[in-house]
């Protein structure tokens, strides 16, 4: 018979998800001071789950703590971030060829509505939604638990970056086609071929991300 999780586990665990997501979606971008009583206050918890989640987010590298300052949310250097997305195409790479022979039939045609539901897709949030969903499934078909792992700690960092590029319409249509040529070689079976497809799809990504820290650079006067 399992036992149930604590309460206070429960708590913390849903309060570190919460600040993942505020980080992910820019309401938390880097350089953010992350004060627990105003959390706490905000996210209706006690300062004991807060304390919990900002110790987790540290230890995976997400969160920064700064003399006089207290913790923060993590600056990527342009450094970090080509090898962040160096990281990425070789393990999506990777994970396209391992699913070529791997993935079932039936996680193929999902994978093609999927795709069928991002092209039709009319808000942003759909479409960075139904990306996730097509490179999970795809990461799922190959068949490879630390692949998965070493694809998690990568996009763990990535969510440092805020909004998904996929929230430009001219990048998430791009992105459709780009997942039509993983797909085409997914079909045909063919590993080196999705493996080739899905690393000028992460090129693109990174170009798009890249046009995007310029455009804000530029907002910002630096």
């Amino acid at each position: 018979m399992e036992t149930a999780p604590a309460p206070g586990t429960l708590q913390g665990e849903t309060t570190y998800e919460r600040l993942c997501d505020e980080i992910r979606s820019g309401k938390l971008p880097p350089g953010s001071r992350l004060r627990e009583t105003e959390i706490a206050e905000r996210l209706d918890v006690s300062r004991t789950p807060v304390r919990e989640a900002i110790r987790r987010l540290e230890a995976e590298g997400l969160v920064d703590h700064l003399p006089r300052s207290g913790a923060v949310v993590r600056t990527l250097d342009y450094p970090e971030l080509m090898e962040l997305y160096e990281m990425r195409t070789v393990l999506e790479g990777t994970a396209a060829r391992l699913a070529a022979r791997a993935a079932s039939p039936v996680e193929l045609e999902e994978l093609v509505a999927i795709n069928d539901e991002m092209r039709a897709a009319t808000l942003p949030e759909a479409a960075i939604q139904l990306n996730r969903q097509f490179h999970r499934l795809l990461l799922d078909a190959a068949r490879n638990r630390f692949l998965l792992r070493a694809v998690a700690t990568v996009e763990n960092t990535l969510l440092i970056l805020g909004t998904s590029s996929m929230a430009m319409p001219d990048r998430a249509r791009e992105a459709v086609d780009e997942h039509r040529e993983v797909l085409e070689a997914l079909q045909s079976r063919d590993g080196a071929a999705a493996e080739a497809a899905m690393r000028r799809h992460m090129e693109r990504a990174q170009f798009a991300r890249l046009r995007i820290l310029r455009r804000a650079r530029a907002e910002d006067g630096e």
